[in-house]
């Protein structure tokens, strides 16, 4: 059998947080022959990755041939903000169940797109059904290495600065009265909602300043909530004092977009177990969840 010529000119356009369409061209007479394409998706490594985190599995993908540009679409081995590289190759199954393939074409890279608003509204919602009833609380804390803590004393004048070191969470923690980050005078959103491989879910919010550079940047991009009214943590006033709680069925993880001095709080050594299981540096989302997880762009 003649064989196929490599794809070229390899085109990506309609790119979404977990889609993209591709489309490549083919020697005139490989258009009535193939009848499959094999896509080869790889998550491009930055070079300051985390060195904690797992390593992506390469994405072999195979699909029935179809008239191009055709659309790849998965929550599954497509993530957010995202670089990634991508080669194709076409193939014509033959009578015997084998395949004849033809070369790989050039790899190109591109980057898949930001949620939008209302693809984090959908993840609020769902993260709202599972969150719980509310619990009173009175301080925010941050587990560290004490080798994190030392650095922002000697380095960084005291002052723990965004974003925050990539680092597994330490025996070390900084715990901050709540009213110092969390006021009438605060904004806070939502901004992601998550598992991994686990039962219980993670929120991600954010605190940000009244008007605060952190703020202005949010309110453009993220579901802002009421502090005194939602299902993940609330700042209320009730009898002249403010008043903090937070669901009980998730995770809260909270950022804060201004720097933090350790001055303002109190820094020690946990009394129990550090638990490993419970941080999302080694970590990797489970794409599978349905709890946790929209499809985007259907």
């Amino acid at each position: 059998m003649e064989l196929l010529s490599t794809p070229k000119n390899i085109e990506i356009n309609n790119i979404t947080c977990d889609s993209f369409r591709i489309s490549w061209a083919m020697e005139k007479g490989d258009l009535e022959r193939v009848t499959h394409y094999f896509i080869d998706l790889n998550k491009k490594e930055n070079k300051n990755s985390n060195k904690f985190k797992h390593r992506d599995v390469p994405t072999k993908l195979v699909a029935k041939a179809v008239p191009l540009p055709m659309t790849v679409r998965g929550h599954w081995f497509l993530s957010p903000r995202t670089e990634y590289s991508v080669a194709v190759q076409t193939a014509v199954k033959q009578s015997d169940g084998e395949y004849l393939v033809s070369g790989w074409s050039e790899t190109v890279e591109f980057c898949t797109g930001d949620y939008a608003k209302e693809h984090l509204a959908q993840l609020q919602e769902k993260a709202e059904l599972i969150a719980g009833r509310m619990l009173r609380f009175s301080v925010f804390y941050r587990n560290q290495h004490k080798e994190y803590f030392q650095h922002v004393r000697m380095h960084c004048g005291n002052v723990m600065k965004p974003p925050p070191q990539d680092s597994p969470y330490g025996r070390y923690r900084f715990q901050i009265p709540a009213q110092r980050l969390f006021n009438p005078n605060t904004n806070l959103y939502f901004a992601d909602f998550y598992c991994m491989y686990t039962a219980y879910h993670y929120v991600v919010l954010v605190l940000a300043p009244k008007g605060s550079s952190g703020d202005l940047f949010c309110r453009e991009r993220l579901p802002q909530l009421d502090i005194s009214s939602n299902k993940f943590l609330t700042c209320c006033v009730e009898e002249g004092e403010l008043v903090y709680r937070h669901a009980q069925d998730s995770i809260l993880e909270v950022i804060y977009t201004e720097p933090v001095d350790l001055s303002l709080g109190v820094l020690g050594e946990i009394s129990g177990h550090q638990l490993m299981s419970l941080s999302t540096a080694n970590a990797k989302k489970d794409p599978s969840c349905k709890t946790c997880n929209i499809s985007v762009g259907r």
